[in-house]
């Protein structure tokens, strides 16, 4: 057997490959890395490599290649036995981070928050990932993400320390999964014979989540904190699926507008936005138009703001 390198993932704790397991069985004597966690080192029951090699059948088992170990065993003409990091291994180095900065000998700053304190920063954040979408800027929305990921993962922190109902980022993930699977028979129960399109499977997804709730009201769930226009379209969208008759929602002007483009199938809170956004962007430009051609904007009438209006 040659020397072998068996290079592992240490955000997984002491798990090897499995395809380092016929090589550990047949190697003489297997060393550890210095770049291996202590608690790893003690788990695997294995001693640090000496200063000369035995010719075969020697394993080191470290982290990363360039560990000293390893590299000289690699440069020596060893095989490698390792296994991809599975799509969401990041995610653990993540909540490590955040269990540091909230942990003893952490941040001051993250120490303080709760849940409460912590609001805010989620709706910027949240506001902040939708301009990036409207924007179509990738490298903005591959940040965003990252933001409200840290809010998800900092309010699953804090809720871990909760003296009477604690829960941390893997219950979340767990509920999360279940709802997941649970709202998809089509996927993963043999089918769904309810399901036959996007259109019913929105329907069927709002039927398991009723049973699931077990709400008294259709109104039931809907956070009432909402943006004004997306409370009204939601509210309307619900009221809908109760049978309620047109006639009888709200005489008011913008709640009818906002009830119209839901019924359209349409996202008012998205298309205000939007219209919102570009009145921004044409005031700013006829602002700094007006200001090339030196002329102050303030006290301007219609016509002379047209001038300068983006055609």
């Amino acid at each position: 057997m040659t020397n072998t390198v068996v290079l592992i993932d240490a955000r997984l704790g002491p798990v090897l490959p499995a395809a380092a397991l016929r090589v550990l069985r047949s190697a003489d004597v297997v060393y550890a890395g210095s770049d291996l966690p202590a608690d790893l080192v003690s788990a695997l029951g294995i001693a640090p490599p000496p200063d000369v090699f035995p010719d075969d059948a020697v394993v080191v088992i470290a982290a990363e290649l360039t560990e000293p170990a390893a590299a000289r065993l690699f440069a020596a003409g060893a095989a490698v036995v390792g296994t991809p990091a599975p799509d969401g291994a990041e995610l653990l180095s993540a909540v490590a981070v955040m269990d540091r900065l909230r942990s003893p000998g952490g941040c001051p700053w993250d120490a303080e928050q709760t849940h409460d304190s912590l609001r805010r920063y989620l709706r910027e954040e949240t506001y902040e990932l939708l301009d990036a979408i409207e924007d179509g800027d990738r490298a903005a929305l591959r940040e965003e993400l990252g933001d409200v990921l840290l809010q998800v993962l900092f309010h699953s922190r804090v809720a871990a320390e909760d003296a009477v109902d604690p829960f941390g980022v893997d219950q979340v993930a767990t509920d999360l999964v279940g709802k997941l699977v649970g709202r998809h028979p089509h996927v993963y129960a043999g089918g769904d014979p309810a399901v036959r399109d996007a259109a019913t499977q929105e329907h069927r997804w709002e039927e398991l989540k009723q049973a699931e709730k077990q709400r008294e009201s259709c109104v039931d769930g809907v956070p009432l904190d909402s943006p004004a226009v997306s409370l009204a379209a939601k509210l309307t969208q619900r009221a809908s699926r109760a049978g309620l008759p047109a006639d009888l929602l709200p005489d008011h002007e913008l709640f009818a507008l906002a009830a119209a483009a839901a019924a359209a199938g349409d996202d008012p809170e998205g298309e205000l936005r939007t219209t919102a956004r570009r009145f921004a962007a044409d005031l700013r430009a006829a602002e700094r138009a007006a200001a090339d051609a030196g002329v102050d904007p303030r006290g301007l009438d219609v016509a002379a703001w047209r001038k300068y209006w983006p055609r």
